[in-house]
């Protein structure tokens, strides 16, 4: 009797896209993130969630690092997905998560980089004018005080997806304005 071999990702990709479909999430791959350059700026590891029908705004996250000698300032000029966008940030006051726009734009100091990501700054795309879907992109226009402006794509990933890259675990997800705590996985 001949034994037949399943290879252990088919098995593991069948069942994602099983679950996917029992939780009405299409299983689709986020397109993949580019680098940009913008004078001494370099973006890198660009990324946003889809979102629920119905949500008014929707985050967006990246890297930025300033190879240059001075510092920069970044603002978000506009983006295709929304009426308008905002660098802001998170803190926790009295126990209570606050989010803020970041006031005059976000400082990226000479030699160092900024990690625009969930629960920390992060870019927000605000009065959404369609839902974003998972395998799509959301382009925005960046403005650097100093480098200049560059357009950048932001591939969307699955609701309540993980950064690009990262371990599943405990976090915070954005999700139309709103946070929700989520617990590690065991």
């Amino acid at each position: 009797m001949k034994k037949k071999t399943v290879a252990r990702g088919t098995i593991c990709n069948g069942l994602a896209a099983a679950l996917a479909v029992v939780l009405g999430q299409p299983s689709v791959p986020p397109a993949e993130a580019g680098d940009y350059d913008v004078g001494a700026i370099h973006i890198a590891d660009t990324w946003a969630r889809a979102t629920p029908k119905g949500a008014s705004a929707a985050a967006g996250y990246m890297t930025v690092t300033n190879n240059g000698t001075t510092p920069d300032r970044l603002s978000c000029v506009s983006s295709d997905a929304s009426a308008k966008c905002q660098i802001h940030s998170m803190t926790m006051e009295n126990g209570v998560m606050k989010m803020r726009p970041v006031e005059g734009g976000l400082d990226v100091k000479p030699g160092e980089s900024v990690m625009l990501k969930p629960a920390g700054v992060h870019m927000m795309f605000l009065d959404l004018k369609h839902p974003l879907e998972p395998g799509k992109t959301v382009a925005a226009t960046l403005q650097f005080e100093k480098a200049g402006t560059v357009q950048v794509e932001f591939p969307i990933a699955a609701i309540g997806a993980p950064a690009p890259g990262a371990a599943t675990g405990g976090g915070t997800m954005m999700q139309g304005g709103g946070m929700m705590q989520m617990k590690p996985q065991r």
